[in-house]
């Protein structure tokens, strides 16, 4: 269980940023993130309550579905919400979507993934693709994260450290080419000599879309907790607190 934690918080982390970026906001702050993996982890929760036998994470198809359909908003989402628990209550709603056939289902699935990936790969616009070194980082970590997951599909039993644990937490990370391709990236990134500029890291001043461009109090306005962001405001003590929308870290 703690490995699949791991890879849906790597690939949920991910997903925030794309998310964001796709939807024109700005980059989620640090407690913005820890807020949506914090309510993972309580869907987690309550989905075992219920004995779905199953997690809640974020998922990249929606993203995708954002770029499709050009809509962002947080009221349509949760109007989605109200009408999936709704139609979930009637069976034949549900057989009409079961009967839709795979070839329209895959379709939608190639423009979806498509438009994911070439918003992850947006994320590097940054970083100074002139590099020698850069292109290494990077088409060595997405060409192994593609291989070894894919490996590990049709070598599953190939781990045997001796303990089923670690046998089980190894296999399902090496299964996700997410988590692959993020371990390696980080790791090399981190080794591999290379500046700031170079790196994508040097301080840049944030672009903003049409509809925030010279608004000063849409400062960070996408993720401030409704009604009571004011009043979480009043006392320091929440400053310590990861998802308060106050809390900055060290």
């Amino acid at each position: 269980m703690m490995a699949g934690v791991i890879a849906g918080t790597v690939e949920s982390i991910g997903d925030y940023n794309a998310c964001a970026r796709i939807s024109g906001a700005e980059p989620p702050p640090v407690h913005a993130i820890n807020r949506g993996i914090f309510i993972e982890g309580i869907g987690c929760v309550v989905s075992g309550m219920f004995g779905t036998g199953t997690g809640t994470t974020s998922l990249s198809q929606n993203i995708g579905a954002i770029g499709i359909s050009k809509v962002g908003s947080r009221r349509v989402i949760q109007a989605s919400g109200l009408i999936m628990i709704v139609f979930a209550l009637i069976g034949k709603v549900g057989a009409v979507f079961v009967s839709i056939p795979e070839p329209i289902i895959g379709g939608t699935f190639c423009v979806v993934f498509a438009t994911v990936a070439a918003v992850g790969l947006s994320n590097l616009q940054q970083v100074d693709l002139n590099s020698s070194r850069n292109i290494f980082v990077i088409g060595f970590s997405i060409f192994f994260g593609l291989t070894i997951s894919q490996w590990m599909e049709a070598n599953s039993g190939i781990i045997n450290t001796g303990s089923e644990t670690l046998d089980q937490i190894f296999t399902i990370l090496l299964k996700t080419g997410m988590f692959v391709s993020f371990f390696l990236g980080f790791v090399l990134d981190n080794t591999i000599p290379g500046t700031l500029v170079e790196r994508g890291l040097a301080p840049t001043t944030p672009q903003s879309t049409d509809d925030q461009e010279n608004d000063p109090e849409n400062d960070g306005k996408s993720y401030k907790l409704p009604f009571v962001t004011d009043f979480i405001k009043r006392f320091k003590l929440l400053k310590l607190i990861p998802i308060s929308p106050t809390y900055k870290p060290r």
